[in-house]
């Protein structure tokens, strides 16, 4: 079975963003990057399907600055991914080119059975991405996806709708999944396997080769950090003294009524 994963590499969490002098995005000068949740998800599923089926591979895709988004790769082959292929792009383009891209290098790479994508990026929270790329590739798909069972050459994906009921689907052939937090439980690298991960080749490629004109992205500017919230208020006094206090704020400060 031949598994290929799309991540992308994102802020930490814990990283406090500042925006770009031009107002074109983040300043990503002091970011630290990590692999997408979401997308740690899509791996560890992709490794625990090689483990189970015989004969199995994993090679994991990511768009971006070659030498920053290499890491996120050689993460990968320490949790079990066996090649990897970068596109070397600029840092913020969008869903469509994205897409584009990574259904171009798809291609170059040869037939798959399944394609693993995390729900969605921390940083954009489009989720768009897998779709599109399925819509591109001809194949069928289901986001969201908490559980994956594999028959022969059928996969069937389960996921919470709304009200929390399960929606379950049934796919033949090469198709394509976005996985979401309860699939599994990604595992940690081992010191070792980090090690080996170092001497790992990688497939290099860039948007020329694949055809894809990094122009063609959407540009973004004005980004605005958000405004700072006001000092909180305590009215004192009794209930009556109170709510006419909070009245009289409410119409000459706030303008809400």
């Amino acid at each position: 079975m031949k598994i290929f994963v799309c991540i992308k590499q994102v802020p930490d969490t814990e990283t406090k963003i500042k925006i770009s002098p031009e107002l074109s995005g983040i300043d990503t000068n002091s970011v630290k990057w990590i692999i997408n949740p979401y997308d740690d998800y899509a791996l560890e599923e992709a490794v625990k399907l090689k483990e189970s089926i015989p004969g199995s591979s994993v090679t994991v895709f990511s768009i971006g600055p070659k030498k920053r988004v290499i890491d996120s790769l050689r993460t990968a082959f320490a949790k079990g991914a066996d090649e990897g292929v970068v596109i070397d792009a600029p840092d913020f383009i969008d869903s469509l080119l994205t897409s584009k891209a990574l259904a171009a290098a798809i291609k170059k790479e040869g037939d798959f059975d399944l394609i693993i994508a995390g729900k969605s990026a921390l940083d954009d929270n489009a989720s768009s991405v897998g779709p599109m790329l399925a819509q591109i590739l001809s194949i069928p798909h289901t986001s969201v996806v908490s559980k994956l069972t594999i028959s022969e050459n059928t996969y069937v994906a389960e996921r919470e709708v709304e009200g929390g009921t399960i929606e379950i689907a049934q796919m033949k052939g090469p198709s394509l999944i976005t996985a979401t937090k309860g699939l599994n439980t990604p595992r940690f690298a081992s010191l070792p396997a980090i090690m080996k991960a170092k001497s790992k080749p990688i497939k290099e490629l860039d948007l020329g080769i694949l055809g894809i004109d990094a122009n063609s992205s959407t540009k973004f500017t004005q980004f605005r950090l958000p405004p700072e919230k006001p000092a909180t208020k305590i009215i004192s006094g009794d209930v009556s003294t109170q709510v006419h206090e909070l009245v009289r704020l409410l119409r000459d400060e706030a303008k809400a009524l």
